[in-house]
């Protein structure tokens, strides 16, 4: 089923997009790092506010404001999921092939390898001060529930962890 996508100017999107069956691929801190810089080389392409972040194992989730009347939230996706995957499938062709065949899927008889799940992920369109406060909250306790991080603050890889973060996020504002 695809995924419905609303480009409503003047909302925020959370997002939250997962590695292929949920694997966790997000866990050497060179790979996160090029997800961050694709995440930072959209942001200028698609002129979006980053306003929370965190980058767990198996997915990822991300509050963004577009600050354009018109865009597209598949165009933004691709600009972040694409070149990321294609940069890591690469790596992994020269480095660790016991983590590519983990990847390999039979598509239209050809073998590819996918790093994302299939389909956009989860987009939820977000317009009230405190559904926004909310997902904030949640993105950056993630690594909390889930037992990665005694603090929010202690997660490297969110918009809550140290302010020598890989990506930083923009003041929140309409």
């Amino acid at each position: 089923m695809k995924r419905t996508s609303y480009n409503d100017p003047g909302h925020a999107h959370y997002l939250t997009f997962s590695c292929y069956h949920h694997q966790q691929l997000l866990t050497d801190d060179q790979i996160i790092e090029w997800l961050a810089q694709s995440i930072d080389r959209a942001r200028d392409q698609h002129e979006f506010r980053l306003w929370a972040w965190v980058i767990m194992p198996e997915h990822v989730h991300l509050l963004l404001y577009p600050k354009s009347e018109q865009y597209s939230m598949s165009k933004i996706l691709s600009s972040i999921k694409g070149p990321f995957a294609r940069r890591v499938l690469a790596h992994w062709r020269e480095c660790d092939r016991y983590k590519l065949n983990q990847l390999r899927v039979i598509e239209g008889g050809e073998v590819v390898h996918r790093f994302w799940q299939a389909g956009g992920g989860f987009d939820r369109n977000l317009y009230q001060w405190d559904r926004i406060k909310k997902a904030v909250e949640y993105i950056e306790h993630n690594p909390v529930r889930r037992g990665l991080a005694l603090e929010a603050s202690d997660w490297r890889w969110s918009s809550a962890g140290k302010r020598d973060s890989v990506l930083i996020v923009n003041e929140i504002e309409f």
